[in-house]
């Protein structure tokens, strides 16, 4: 992953909404949920749920996917994962972790 999409990604979660909200499509997994169902699972008012969603959809985070009339929002996880794994791989130096640095780092 790139540095312009790391700090991308780090900046639409830097806000408490958008981290609740990307953290709930997570625990969805990949079916996602819409709108409504995070909205009221969130208690996060539609309109600021819209603007949360394309924040995060620029940074590519999420992924919405139009079923019938419905959008359905989901993690992108290879997105993600990316992520985790660019902020993780140098832990302990590039070296394998010991298991008292892994427990510490959770490598």
């Amino acid at each position: 992953m790139k540095e312009d999409q790391v700090i991308r990604s780090l900046s639409a979660l830097a806000h408490e909404a958008r981290l609740r909200v990307f953290r709930a499509l997570v625990v969805a997994g990949p079916a996602g949920l819409t709108p409504g169902a995070l909205a009221e699972q969130l208690g996060i008012a539609s309109n600021a749920l819209s603007f949360h969603l394309k924040e995060l959809s620029r940074a590519e985070l999420v992924s919405p996917k139009r079923v019938g009339r419905n959008v359905w929002y989901s993690a992108a996880f290879p997105v993600m994962n990316g992520l985790l794994a660019y902020l993780t791989e140098n832990c302990c130096q590039g070296a394998a972790c010991s298991p008292e640095a892994a427990a510490l780092c959770r490598c």
